[in-house]
């Protein structure tokens, strides 16, 4: 009974022994780690820490775009310098010009009894307003065909002609008459110039005034009546010269053909259609 149990018991160590020696023998086959080396830790990377990956990638690549950006501008820059280098500097523009001083306006073609038509006025200060370039003296038809010297204002161009007689003729000073006549334009006082018919003159007197027939003398006013022609600002006298229309009626250019004296509403003189031929003022 002992020795059957003595088998039995060991038996069951030998089982033991071999049961504990599988274990160690697979210890022992497998490698030991090495010294300190930290066993991998694995884990898996959550949506939060994927997106700021991402975002710190975009990141770098928006820098090294910046950088590239810079260094290209960098280098158009020194190119353009190295240019600068090589080529000549450009002349300096000049500064540019000044607009021209405008010419002094030319005196209005009007005749006033003042200034350079003042009864103290000369030849030199026709010459000083109107430029010497544009006065000569010389002679001029007078009464009765004769001929006398005087300033003459634009002699080459009928429409702006004008003559000056001087008191003392040596001297060309002292204003003596101012004579619109031609085809001047010049304005006298008041509005007075060549063309105008009776009534209108009329209408610058203020009221009828009388004038003589048409003898070869042509029909100068006599008397203004008190009218605004007959005292003109300055102090000179204004005295005008009547033409008939050549296309008037014959009978009434005929009948105002005489030395007499008409007044300015004479049915008459109204029909011969009578016009400023001559305008004369006078110191």
């Amino acid at each position: 009974m002992v020795m059957r149990h003595h088998g039995v018991l060991v038996a069951l160590i030998a089982g033991i022994a071999l049961a504990l020696a599988a274990p160690l023998s697979a210890q022992q086959s497998r490698p030991a780690p090495k010294a300190n080396q930290p066993e991998p830790d694995i884990e898996e990377l959550t949506p939060g820490q994927i997106r700021r990956a991402q975002e710190r990638q975009r990141a770098e690549e928006l820098q090294r775009i910046q950088e590239m950006q810079r260094a290209q501008d960098l280098r158009r820059t020194q190119e353009q310098q190295r240019t600068q280098d090589r080529e000549p500097p450009a002349p300096k523009s000049a500064a540019p010009k000044a607009p021209p001083a405008s010419a002094p306006a030319s005196p209005a073609r009007a005749v006033a009894c003042t200034g350079a038509f003042a009864k103290d006025s000369s030849h030199l200060k026709l010459a000083t307003v109107f430029n010497s370039l544009n006065i000569t003296f010389t002679e001029v038809d007078g009464p009765a065909g004769a001929k006398v010297m005087a300033s003459v204002l634009f002699p080459n161009d009928a429409k702006r002609r004008l003559e000056v007689w001087w008191q003392n003729e040596a001297a060309r000073s002292g204003t003596y008459l101012i004579v619109i006549n031609g085809q001047s334009t010049w304005t006298a006082p008041k509005g007075l110039r060549l063309g105008l018919g009776l009534a209108a003159v009329e209408k610058l007197n203020g009221k009828p005034f009388k004038l003589k027939g048409f003898d070869k003398d042509g029909g100068n006013t006599t008397d203004w009546q008190g009218g605004a022609l007959l005292s003109l600002p300055g102090g000179c006298k204004v005295g005008v010269k009547f033409a008939p229309d050549p296309k008037a009626p014959e009978a009434a250019r005929a009948e105002t053909m005489v030395g007499n004296e008409f007044d300015s509403s004479d049915a008459a003189m109204r029909a011969a259609r009578p016009s400023i031929a001559e305008i004369i003022l006078g110191y």
